[in-house]
């Protein structure tokens, strides 16, 4: 594999590990309100994030963009992540075992968030993307730096095809809702109705850049991190 499309937060992880020498190529997701949200049941007694001492939350994996997300929401209420107890769960098993009561609230993005509202009557109690997470990058394109240099042209011609495809999926939601049935297991009725991210065309080292500060701010960096270098240039 020489290119993939992964969540920041784990890049940022493996490289500050050593896993590999790593290259972003291309941003791909931004988040929007109501994208990434913490629900509990209809007739829960949580009522806010407060309510949530406790409790047991489910998240996609531990250590991820999800436990940020929640961590700093917490903060924001007054709570501390060990408040909470983190629960890993794939996204498509959280609603049921929330229903069963197994957990407390689930952490979930689309089209589980829609799914989860229209089928249980789950309540939102909180959009963890606000505040210092609001606008947060979720996801890019990266490669390794020996793939690089491998296949300098080819690198360069992935990074022009996405930029156009970004430029579409962010301008005609209409494009989005058609394609995504194709590759994944959304109905045509869900993608009209889901929430969007946004869909970023340009590779912003500020906007990235936030992603390992946040990071380091809530211990899952253990030093400071510049990611310009991770970065390659868009080609002219």
């Amino acid at each position: 594999m020489d290119i993939t499309l992964g969540n920041y937060f784990s890049v940022l992880s493996a490289q500050e590990k050593q896993m590999a020498k790593f290259r972003i190529l291309a941003d791909t997701f931004q988040a929007k309100p109501d994208v990434f949200d913490i629900v509990v049941k209809n007739d829960s007694p949580i009522k806010s994030v407060k309510d949530l001492k406790g409790k047991k939350i489910s998240v996609a994996s531990l250590n991820s963009i999800g436990t940020l997300a929640v961590d700093s929401t917490l903060r924001v209420n007054g709570l501390d992540p060990k408040d909470v107890q983190y629960v890993p769960m794939a996204f498509p098993d959280a609603p049921g075992k929330l229903a069963a009561g197994q957990t407390d609230a689930a952490w979930l993005t689309e089209p589980f968030l829609t799914g989860v509202q229209k089928d249980m009557g789950a309540r939102k109690i909180a959009d963890t993307m606000t505040g210092a997470m609001a606008d947060f990058p979720i996801a890019g394109w990266t490669t390794t730096d020996s793939v690089l240099q491998k296949y300098p042209k080819t690198m360069a011609a992935f990074q022009r095809a996405i930029v156009k495809a970004q430029q579409i999926a962010d301008s005609d939601r209409e494009a989005v809702e058609k394609v995504l049935p194709s590759y994944t297991k959304i109905t045509p009725e869900a993608a009209s109705v889901i929430t969007l991210g946004s869909y970023p065309s340009s590779l912003n080292p500020t906007r990235i850049q936030r992603v390992a500060d946040i990071m380091l701010e809530y211990g899952y960096l253990k030093s400071k991190m510049d990611v310009t270098p991770l970065l390659v240039p868009m080609p002219q």
